[in-house]
């Protein structure tokens, strides 16, 4: 439905083009989305030659360089355009990475990076069959040099098997430390670990990294009075914060047909349960009925019907070169290669298939500025997202 009294409004505007301020006002009204519309989006290579990419992050010091992270132990330095030879960090020897979703598998940098120069990463280390270590470090005399010796241990979790470690970190807008972990692997969660409320597995936890305490405080108002925040997950693979709206966006990766995305809005107390493993997406998992009492819907959900297998969950788009891509949520499939957009829009939550690709995507990433980016672990490369 047209609104005609916008399309005076333009006209007005721009016969005064020749007033900066208004120019500028419609200029805006020009590039805002319309409602149930959704840009054409498409990909710009700025960096080739990495080793399996499992993150890109960016510490936020102003710096503008982007971190990497390969999947068998190294931390690489995007830099002016070029990647800087020497890693930024190296645990090759630390880190576990046989195993298909075992490796580096996030980085978090603290919000006082650019004083404190501390910064958390996630990865499977040597312990049975790679149970999963969360560890601090500090940056070296050198800013584009990590020391290796800083580490500080902050989790070790036993992993059951090989697969859904999960692996993502990320700073809240409360400055707590926020861990992704996965159910503990095999098919069907055959150890019940997304409900059972006594393991980290399933789980999304909440961590107090800067309170002195070592290796960490409970935050206040944790909902069940230790460090899990919300549970009721099958393998959380990228989860992030809307710089806007501070609400936490969750790509949950399903079993055998559906893949989900969950929203914890901004305001929420925690303890949520998102459902695994009594439902995959909207669906009861494995029986014909089952009860949805307690339970946290997803916003969205995709099936394996067109060739998807695993979600990649990226970012709101909050960046200032594309505008038509403002508010809308990227994410994407590693198998398909194919990136949705989803928003918002007048009380509901709309989904679109914004671009095919050819890209096995395992992460996106998000700069200071609110660039989004994503990797081809297949390639090693990484582009950035352009609006249209």
């Amino acid at each position: 439905m047209g609104y005609p009294w916008k399309a005076s409004l333009m006209t007005c505007l721009l016969l005064l083009v020749s007033l900066p301020w208004l120019a500028k006002i419609a200029g805006a009204i020009q590039a805002a989305p319309t409602a149930g519309s959704f840009p054409s989006i498409s990909l710009h290579k700025i960096a080739s030659g990495f080793d399996e990419p499992t993150d890109v992050a960016s510490p936020g010091d102003g710096s503008g360089r982007l971190f990497v992270l390969e999947k068998k132990g190294l931390v690489r330095i995007i830099s002016g355009g070029k990647i800087l030879p020497t890693p930024f960090l190296d645990i090759k020897r630390l880190v576990k990475s046989s195993g298909s979703e075992q490796g580096l598998l996030g980085i978090a940098f603290s919000p006082r990076f650019k004083k404190d120069g501390e910064f958390y990463v996630n990865y499977t280390n040597h312990r049975g069959i790679g149970n999963s270590t969360v560890a601090c470090y500090r940056v070296g005399s050198d800013p584009n040099r990590a020391d290796p010796a800083s580490a500080r241990m902050i989790l070790n979790v036993t992993q059951p098997y090989a697969n859904h470690n999960g692996g993502q970190l990320a700073f809240g807008p409360d400055g707590y430390l926020y861990i992704g972990f996965g159910d503990g692997g095999s098919a069907g969660d055959p150890h019940k670990n997304g409900q059972n409320l006594g393991t980290f597995l399933g789980k999304m936890l909440r961590l107090d990294v800067a309170s002195g305490a070592i290796p960490y405080r409970i935050p206040p108002g944790n909902p069940f009075k230790n460090e899990i925040w919300a549970y009721g997950l099958r393998n959380p693979w990228r989860f992030s914060f809307d710089r806007a709206t501070r609400d936490l966006y969750i790509a949950d990766v399903g079993q055998d047909l559906y893949e989900e995305v969950d929203v914890q809005p901004a305001g929420s107390k925690g303890g949520e349960n998102y459902g695994w493993n009594i439902m995959e997406g909207f669906h009861c998992f494995e029986r014909k009925n089952c009860s949805k009492k307690g339970l946290t819907m997803p916003v969205a959900e995709y099936d394996h019907s067109q060739g998807d297998c695993s979600i990649t969950g990226g970012f709101v788009y909050r960046g200032k070169n594309f505008p038509s891509l403002q508010g809308i949520y990227l994410f994407g499939d590693y198998c398909s290669g194919r990136i949705w957009g989803l928003r918002r829009s007048g009380g509901r939550w709309e989904k679109k298939l914004l671009l095919k690709t050819s890209l096995n995507i395992s992460t996106f990433g998000e700069d200071e500025a609110g660039t989004v980016y994503v990797a081809d672990f297949a390639k090693g490369d990484i582009y950035w997202i352009e609006g249209k």
